[in-house]
């Protein structure tokens, strides 16, 4: 079979290259794909500029995937799936992995996020939603600091404000609603409490139609819990990021925390899919933080997490198409899942400058044979294959450049084997962080 991946980043190299994995798929149609499916084994990447044939008759990435013969589809980012691109694919007959628009608004507004949260009883942080200027700064200062600011809209992981004073916090404020950081998805500003703890993700597969729920499949399974680093600096310091690394599984989070998650957090979201008679067929990302008080549910994620999956993936011990084939024919709840036994990091390489502005077209340089003896997987993110540069021909197109995602029995030596990884790599301007996945990496302590 052939499927078609959409999207450009580093999670999107990853779903490819473990859709590649399985002996069902001939082909896997990335588009635009990145400088890292452009070289992947299966993979090749189009982009809709460059297709003659679209018309505009038919959503394109429909048109592509009709003249790739694709009959499976996979939405990576968030965008696409806010816009209803996965309707636009079963309304072609094509299945796709990703939730229909109605669902997908779970991440696409983080007011209605919190009304669903707090109609169906998730745990999460109390909050309140602004789109007086002037009201939110009064809440502000009624409330006090440390405080959440989040942008309502979608913001590429650029619309969260976690402020230290009433200073910062009012700051924010005005760069949102008014510097229009973000655009217009900063008009709209949910204001929440500021949750102190340690934060991890739980990317889970969804399989919830009206025909599930009366057949009894509708069900949401949790992967193996994984955390990310979001802060820019060591010591979780200095400005949220897209995500600076990742690991998985973690040690800190018990048999009993994950319980107590399924039942405070999982369940009631999937109680409240079905009653809102969602079609969510696809996956979804728990932002949680590990309060004294018990798992505090931050936000949802309507696809993969970006860095995670770079670090869950590889530890999949099971066909990846044919779990997605289990999603899109709502027998997920009956799915094998496999795990293999060890441990995956994977620190992210950023390009300098990040997360503000940065430059691009700076030449990748990978000692292949370094990568190669310590047994990591590079995944591409904001780079391009480029055939008149030198090397390897990546060059840097964004931010986040890659990651280096390596595997170990033991956590240390997974750590070690990515981090030789990183060394490995070179580009002008190039950082990274030096502590992911070690005690207090990811801390939320006082501000």
């Amino acid at each position: 079979m052939n499927v078609i991946v959409v999207g450009n980043g580093g999670r999107e190299h990853t779903i490819a290259w473990k859709i590649a994995q399985s002996p069902k798929v001939e082909k896997v149609v990335c588009v635009p794909g990145n400088g890292g499916t452009a070289k992947e084994s299966k993979c090749t990447n189009v982009e809709i500029k460059n297709c003659s044939y679209i018309s505009g008759d038919e959503n394109p990435y429909v048109q592509i995937a009709k003249h790739e013969g694709c009959t499976m589809a996979v939405i990576g980012p968030e965008d696409p799936l806010a816009e209803g691109l996965a309707d636009e694919f079963w309304n072609a007959g094509i299945p796709c992995v990703g939730p229909k628009k109605q669902a997908a608004q779970l991440e696409a507004s983080k007011d209605l996020s919190k009304e669903f949260m707090e109609k169906y009883g998730v745990a999460c942080a109390k909050s309140q939603t602004f789109t007086d200027k002037k009201q939110a700064e009064a809440y502000i200062k009624e409330h006090g600091a440390p405080i959440v600011i989040k942008a309502d809209g979608l913001a590429a992981g650029k619309g969260v404000v976690v402020a230290a004073t009433e200073e910062e916090a009012l700051e924010a404020v005005a760069d949102l609603m008014e510097g229009g950081r973000v655009g217009t998805a900063g008009q709209k500003l949910v204001i929440e409490d500021y949750l102190q703890g340690v934060e991890i993700s739980v990317l889970s597969a969804v399989s919830v139609t009206k025909e599930a729920v009366q057949n009894g499949t509708a069900a949401i399974i949790p992967f193996l819990p994984a955390r990310d680093h979001k802060r820019l600096n060591d010591g979780a310091k200095g400005p949220n990021t897209g995500g600076m690394g990742a690991v998985c599984p973690l040690s800190d989070v018990t048999d009993d925390i994950m319980a107590q998650f399924n039942k405070e957090c999982l369940e009631p979201t999937l109680k409240g899919m079905i009653a809102e008679g969602f079609d969510y067929r696809g996956f979804i990302f728990f932002g949680v933080m590990l309060t004294k008080d018990g798992p505090k549910l931050l936000e949802y994620n309507v696809r993969l997490g970006d860095p995670e999956t770079q670090a869950v993936l590889p530890l999949m011990d099971f066909d990846f198409i044919e779990m997605c084939e289990a999603i899109v024919n709502c027998t997920l709840k009956n799915f094998k899942f496999s795990w293999k036994k060890g441990f995956q990091v994977a620190p992210v390489v950023v390009s300098g400058g990040y997360p503000g502005a940065y430059p691009k077209g700076k030449s990748i340089v990978i000692a292949e044979k370094a990568v190669e003896a310590s047994g990591a997987k590079i995944f591409i993110a904001g780079a391009r294959y480029d055939r008149r540069t030198g090397g390897g021909g990546l060059v840097t197109n964004g931010g986040r450049v890659l990651a280096c995602s390596a595997f170990g029995r033991t956590f240390e030596e997974a750590w070690k084997n990515a981090y030789e990884a990183v060394d490995a790599v070179s580009f002008e301007g190039a950082f990274h962080r030096k502590d992911i996945g070690l005690p207090g990496a990811a801390e939320s302590g006082q501000l």
